[in-house]
């Protein structure tokens, strides 16, 4: 098997790029052996992931955390025009490992590098926000403002470096006035958090525990403007995953969920800040567009 392993040397905050002896490693046990590339600015793994499409190369592994595997899918689906995207595997580096959790990705690179070698598929859905694809995860609102806040903490580690996120994000939130369209209905006021899911998890918490990334559909996740103490209240049952039971949070399943907002509104694609304005904005989901090695 002929593959191309993208490796982000900064996930993790630059703890991956220390792992790449054991990525070798890892691959060398099971009888792969890679060509590795290791990215060195934002938007270098989509242009390599999609220069492996073209170079004859069997799979495209993403090393590295959400981001990583966030710009190796994009540079794949790029090149595949209206077919299913060329293997795509997943080597777990960052910090919160979302998707591969979600997907049964082992998190010990020797077992993760095993699912590669097999070599078995399976076909699951991708998400496209405007003109950004997503494998795991979009959202507007307070969830990006999380993630912006996140970016700034330097000495809290791990998925309380997010809850300190979270709280600083709550202190300066205010809501968006946003008209929202689903497949069989829509929402048009304030709005605090909305989250449109492919996977259920999203910076270690499950923010849509029972979705699918086979499913043709997206999840969504919508909380309009409510007290301080309401939103504090959804945020600890978030942390439980019962957040979905509350009867302020709007919860369902479409295959497109239309945005116009104003002011505009910061957006991310797998924990990537795409925008941090957005006034329009369109999530569609396109099933069966990765052929996903698991």
């Amino acid at each position: 098997m002929k593959v191309k392993v993208i490796l982000n040397p900064y996930a993790n905050r630059w703890r991956a790029g220390e792992r790449l002896p054991e990525v070798e490693t890892a691959l060398t046990a099971v009888g792969i052996t890679p060509d590795i590339a290791q990215t060195s600015r934002p938007g270098e793994g989509i242009e390599l992931a999609a220069a492996a499409v073209s170079q004859g190369y069997d799979a495209v592994v993403a090393a590295g955390g959400e981001g990583t595997l966030n710009e190796v899918i994009n540079g794949l689906v790029q090149a595949s025009g209206d077919e299913p995207t060329i293997p795509f595997g997943a080597l777990p580096l960052g910090s919160a490992n979302d998707f591969c959790t979600a997907v049964g990705i082992p998190l010990d690179l020797t077992e993760a590098a095993q699912l590669i070698a097999n070599g078995r598929t399976r076909l699951i859905d991708c998400g496209r926000i405007n003109e950004r694809y997503f494998i795991n995860t979009c959202a507007v609102a307070m969830e990006p403002m999380v993630t912006l806040e996140h970016i700034k903490i330097q000495r809290i580690k791990g998925e309380m470096r997010y809850v300190a996120a979270m709280l600083q994000a709550l202190r300066k939130l205010r809501a968006w006035q946003m008209q929202i369209t689903w497949d069989d209905g829509g929402y048009d006021g304030p709005v605090y958090l909305l989250s449109i899911c492919n996977g259920p998890r999203s910076g270690g918490f499950y923010m849509a525990p029972d979705a699918l990334v086979d499913d043709g559909l997206l999840d969504y996740v919508m909380a309009p403007e409510v007290s301080k103490l309401t939103v504090v209240n959804i945020l600890l049952k978030l942390m439980r995953r019962s957040h979905i039971g509350h009867k302020d949070v709007v919860y369902g399943r479409s295959s497109r969920v239309i945005i116009q907002s104003q002011p505009g509104t910061p957006a991310h694609a797998d924990g990537e800040i795409i925008s941090e304005s957005l006034t329009s904005i369109e999530c569609v989901v396109l099933p069966g567009k990765v052929t996903l090695l698991a």
